[in-house]
């Protein structure tokens, strides 16, 4: 372990080599994002695509077999889905006790739609403090009601749950490194996947393994090489940089049910920085898309900006990872699908992607087990593109709004004063915390909704006054 002013240089490199191959992509890629562009599903309805009938071959004397790849909270949930449903299921995972750089927050309606343990969240935070640039805090989560949270988990324990219980529904977990999928050699014939079996002792490449299969489903994180087996397509993406850090007893008992999140230049240039609970321990992050290069910078401010809270901590772990910023221009192709972070589900502005990973996966596995009739008949692209369809409908949305609002308030510092100002807004906390705590659009008083129309354009105003000022003293 390292004490909390002790240089993690080493750490943090090892974390960031991962980066490597997953590039920035900026332009259009033409032929492929006219396929799975969330929207497009209306068109191809209008064009006529075959759907996947009851007419498809029935598998004789077997069970359709699906390869899910990647054991996060997508891979788990699809993985168990299947093997409920009747299907040959393998899910094949790299690391078993990957612990992803995350803050770690999930929805209350996760905890009840997927059957979630209450020992599983180590914290409820009920408390959320905003802090703007100029350190003003502004207290959210006022309107929540007795029985209302926000859950924190560590990953490695929701992940390691999400496996265990699609092992128990069937499927069959394997402990190993996806290399390359091979295309079916004719119509309905089977992929090849090539894969390295890691010993449970531990240690080496593993043991080189192939396997056939109908279907596969990437949930393999932003550096999919399911998704590049499919040419996906690149994404713009963030890295995510976090610190867990130990801190006293005493300073724990501030965090038992408060989260932080801090906006600024210093943290991010275009997201926010976070002191997150976990069980006996805080998660410190940031991240960025437009100065990935500065994040130890960011990372550092971070830890500053909450220097007086955590001080005297130790760091007991340094994590890094990419997150997708936007969906990737194909996520189906053939008997082949994305989901989670494969497919670039998370949210602009918050971060967020848990829910929306576990909920694609459950979505996709849905859409299989009813195609193949519980895994008796043979599935076809059509099928795979209902999960599509149902998921955008249900959650694009929420993507854009949130996309807006990342560039209309994160935009420079005068903006993020304006953001946090509105976040003291209680009507702005209701409508926030129960979108966000179930994932439904909820309707607003209209009357309400004007008023916070005319503070917001009062906020930006204010925001771009303040933003004025501050030009000329730079002078």
């Amino acid at each position: 372990m390292a004490s909390l002013s002790t240089t993690t240089s080493t750490a943090a490199g090892e974390s960031l080599r991962s980066f490597a191959g997953l590039r920035r992509e900026t332009r259009i890629l033409r032929g492929v994002a006219a396929a799975d562009a969330p929207g497009s599903q209306l068109r191809r309805r209008q064009l006529g695509v075959v759907r996947a009938s009851r007419t498809s071959p029935r598998l004789n004397g077997r069970k359709l077999r699906v390869a899910v790849v990647g054991g996060g909270p997508a891979g788990g949930s699809a993985a168990e889905a299947l093997a409920k449903g009747g299907v040959e299921t393998m899910l094949i995972e790299r690391k078993l006790d990957n612990c992803k750089p995350c803050g770690g927050a999930i929805p209350l309606c996760m905890v009840e739609e997927f059957g979630l343990p209450l020992d599983l969240i180590d914290r409820r935070v009920t408390k959320m403090k905003m802090i703007s640039p100029s350190n003003v805090a502004v207290d959210i989560g006022r309107t929540l009601g007795p029985d209302e949270y926000i859950g924190m988990v560590r990953r490695e324990v929701l992940d390691a749950y999400l496996r265990e219980r699609a092992a128990e529904a069937g499927a069959s977990v394997i402990n190993g490194l996806f290399l390359r999928l091979e295309q079916p050699e004719g119509p309905g014939g089977p992929y090849r996947i090539h894969y390295n079996e890691f010993s449970p002792a531990g240690g080496g490449a593993g043991e080189r393994r192939t396997a056939e299969v109908d279907a596969v489903v990437g949930a393999d994180g932003a550096n999919s090489r399911v998704a590049k087996s499919i040419g996906a397509g690149e994404y713009e993406y963030a890295i995510a940089f976090q610190e867990r850090v130990r801190i006293p007893e005493t300073k724990m008992e501030y965090y038992k049910e408060r989260a932080e999140m801090y906006v600024g230049d210093d943290v991010s240039p275009d997201f926010y920085g976070w002191v997150f609970p976990k069980c006996d321990h805080v998660a410190v992050g940031t991240g960025t898309v437009t100065h990935k290069a500065d994040i130890k910078k960011f990372q550092a401010a971070t830890r500053l900006r909450a220097k007086d809270k955590i001080e005297g901590g130790t760091i007991i772990r340094v994590e890094a990872h990419p997150i997708p910023e936007h969906p990737r221009p194909r996520r189906v192709l053939g008997r082949v699908a994305l989901v989670g972070d494969a497919a670039g589900y998370v949210t602009k502005c918050s971060g967020e992607g848990i829910y929306f990973a576990a909920k694609s996966g459950r979505m996709c596995a849905e859409a299989i087990v009813e195609g193949s009739e519980n895994g008796s008949r043979m599935i076809d692209e059509g099928d795979l593109r209902k999960y599509l369809e149902k998921f955008d409908k249900m959650y694009w949305p929420t993507y854009k709004v949130l996309d807006v609002l990342q560039k209309l308030f994160y935009r420079s510092n005068a903006a993020r004063e304006a953001f946090v100002e509105m976040c003291a807004d209680e009507y702005v906390q209701k409508m926030t915390f129960d979108s966000y705590l179930y994932k439904k659009v909820v309707p607003g008083n209209p009357l309400d909704d004007l008023k916070l129309a005319v503070n917001t354009i009062g906020s930006l105003v204010r925001a771009t006054a303040l933003r004025r000022e501050m030009e000329k003293l730079t002078l």
